[in-house]
């Protein structure tokens, strides 16, 4: 190891661990850190305050950009673990070679910290259901992988109208979901419960099977007639909220969508699977209406001391400066509500998602909330345009465990139509609700 580099015993990284001047970093994959036992490890999860930096990202990440979104600066002593030692000091390496000047490594993770039941560790609530791509390998291969419930399961490529996305290849066994079928393509709506039922037995899915949900990112843009057709992953979102809201009960989402399989090194198949529709879902529809709100229920969200309706649009969206959407004319927000902060536009959610299209680190995205007075302690319903953005904020909030989620099924396009509703531009004052 370099000069720079220290080797940490385990009473020393818990002492760091707990200073909110020192930098801790977990160099494991992302599943490892949300809560996947990848190892043979006794506990799982992570160090609590640590940040992930998974190794895998030095081949190819931008540093800068990295090193900016995770508020790592070179002159704050770091301490670097993994499940190897010679993991931990290779990311150190790198570490001081960039200038960092401060520099441990903690090589006891594994072996002495997830041994030892007092020390601490923190995980996603639902880490379960942000899957990985050896977990879906496990699962299209025949060989159970962990936490799965029972072997029924369907596996789904979701796209937005347009089926080439899933024949240009999709991941052997997964059959094609149109996000229309679940959603009204006049409305953007959920689909009417009947609709709703019955499109999700066409596709074989009942209450009790367990669904994996992933989609494409291909770069959206304006330009495009349909930059929804781009935005695959974001539909799946979308698909994951309905079936939550319809009372599909093990809903899971490939993190990252089929960019991470291929990134893998995972084959991918241009062989179509089809759906075997079942006869009955097997429970009443919808089973969690409190997952979707209405807009007389948005409405009323304005009014309460104990909830919020949180915009997750651009900030150009949020103030008028457009409306986001080709289709959607009429620009602003609603009055009263938190702006979320989607990141760049109607069809990127960099605010939400990690440079490779997983999803952000959980405390990240928690912390972001707290600043803008979004907590876990009120009832929280998400909008955005048509439903896609809310929906992804709504799912990471239904990772986190959060107990009280809705989104504003409506959105954007409803209330901005709607001729009784009032709307708001420009910069709100400071000190009041947008």
């Amino acid at each position: 190891m370099e000069e720079t580099i220290s080797t940490v015993s385990t009473d020393t990284f818990a002492l760091q661990a707990e200073d909110p001047d020192h930098t801790i970093l977990d160099v494991r994959p992302i599943a490892a850190y949300n809560g996947w036992p990848l190892r043979d490890a006794s506990r799982s999860g992570h160090v609590p305050g640590a940040k992930s930096l998974p190794l895998q990202w030095t081949q190819y990440m931008d540093w800068v950009e990295v090193l900016d979104e995770k508020g790592l600066s070179r002159d704050m002593p770091v301490t670097v673990y993994g499940y190897t030692a010679d993991a931990a000091a290779e990311m150190a390496n790198k570490l001081s070679r960039l200038g960092f000047e401060a520099v441990g490594v903690y090589g006891g993770f594994l072996d002495e910290w997830t041994s030892d039941p007092d020390r601490p560790l923190r995980r996603m609530q639902r880490y379960r259901q942000l899957v990985y791509p050896e977990w879906v390998q496990g699962l299209i291969s025949g060989t159970e992988p962990p936490e799965m419930n029972g072997d029924e399961y369907v596996l789904c490529h979701t796209h937005f109208g347009y089926r080439q996305d899933y024949e240009d290849g999709h991941i052997p066994g997964a059959i094609p979901l149109n996000t229309n079928a679940l959603e009204s393509p006049e409305t953007w709506n959920r689909r009417p419960p009947a609709e709703l039922k019955r499109a999700l037995e066409d596709h074989g899915i009942r209450h009790d099977t367990t669904v994996v949900l992933y989609g494409r990112f291909s770069y959206p843009t304006y330009d495009q007639d349909y930059p929804a057709q781009s935005a695959g992953h974001l539909g799946a979102m979308r698909c994951a909220a309905l079936m939550l809201y319809a009372g599909v009960e093990d809903v899971r989402i490939l993190n990252g969508g089929i960019n991470t399989w291929e990134s893998a090194g995972y084959d991918v198949s241009t062989t179509d699977a089809e759906p075997e529709p079942v006869g009955d879902f097997g429970a009443e529809v919808p089973a969690h209406p409190e997952y979707m709100l209405t807009l007389d229920g948005a409405r009323e969200f304005l009014d309460a001391d104990d909830r919020d309706l949180v915009s997750v649009r651009s900030w150009a969206e949020f103030i008028g400066e457009r409306s986001g959407y080709h289709y959607i004319d009429k620009t602003g927000r609603i009055p009263g509500a938190v702006f979320g902060n989607c990141g760049s536009d109607a069809y990127h959610m960099e605010n939400y998602r990690n440079f490779d299209y997983t999803t952000r680190e959980f405390s990240e995205i928690a912390e972001k909330w707290a600043e803008m007075g979004i907590t876990p302690d009120r009832h929280i319903a998400f909008y955005c345009g048509t439903g896609w953005r809310g929906s992804e904020a709504f799912m990471n909030a239904y990772l986190m465990g959060w107990p009280n989620i809705s989104v504003y099924d409506g959105g954007w396009y409803e209330w901005s139509n709607h001729p009784e509703t009032e709307t708001a531009t420009g910069v709100p004052e400071e000190g009041v609700r947008a």
